[in-house]
């Protein structure tokens, strides 16, 4: 997984602020039941986050950022990869994810994002945003081309599908790791390239030196690329809500 099972998102909590939280099972339109994690602003605002984590699916990392994310005035949903393989309990740190990453298909991570969307929209969200981590930051991406409707898209060190560009849909975020050993600047460049032939509206930064799962507040060494990022994906949302 990205983060190691005690560590946080490396942003600063607001001290008073007033939201709610709730643990959810949500059903996607193929049947699947899931597992997710809601935060919400005590007023309710017109942005959402859908937030995709990271290979080891929902914990405590993504439930802490949901409250971020409320804390500053967007409700957010953080859900989990495997209700088709792995059942909604909570789980263990010694969860075995990867054989039910195996199991993982587009098709049904795109499904269970679609579910996520219609909670906020039904909970008073007019502008959907996704946030994804690694493999969810791919997903985010994805999302924009599945027909969800959505706002924006902002991924974290995900893995660039270059063949889907002419289908993504604007405007997306895309946060690399300069260090990242499997994502190179090659394939980063030419991520930026796809999209701007296909005319997507995109700002793809690349943190010189920071490494794949930069984004902890564990890494103080790379909190700058923590800070600027976090920064560009609340103007994303400001900015098209």
């Amino acid at each position: 997984m990205c983060f190691d099972s005690d560590s946080l998102p490396p942003i600063p909590v607001i001290s008073g602020a007033a939201v709610s939280h709730d643990d959810l099972v949500l059903e996607a339109a193929d049947g699947n039941r899931f597992a997710a994690f809601a935060a919400g602003p005590e007023e309710p605002g017109a942005s959402g986050i859908v937030i995709l984590p990271d290979v080891r699916g929902l914990y405590r990392f993504y439930e802490e950022l949901a409250l971020r994310f409320a804390e500053r005035g967007h409700a957010a949903v953080a859900f989990d990869y495997f209700g088709r393989t792995a059942g909604v309990e909570k789980r263990g740190d010694d969860f075995e994810y990867m054989e039910h990453v195996k199991e993982t298909t587009p098709e049904g991570i795109q499904a269970d994002v679609g579910a996520c969307v219609a909670y906020l929209r039904d909970h008073g969200a007019t502008a959907i945003f996704t946030v994804g981590f690694c493999m969810g930051g791919r997903q985010s991406w994805l999302a924009s081309a599945a027909g969800h409707g959505l706002a924006g898209a902002v991924g974290f060190y995900g893995r660039p599908p270059l063949e889907d560009a002419p289908r993504m849909r604007g405007p997306l975020l895309a946060l690399q790791a300069g260090a990242d050993a499997h994502i190179t600047a090659e394939d980063n460049a030419a991520f930026d390239a796809a999209l701007t032939a296909a005319g997507v509206e995109h700002e793809l930064v690349e943190y010189e030196g920071a490494p794949h799962s930069f984004f902890d507040r564990k890494q103080e060494e790379f909190q700058d690329a923590s800070d600027d990022a976090w920064r560009r994906t609340l103007e994303l949302i400001a900015n098209h809500r």
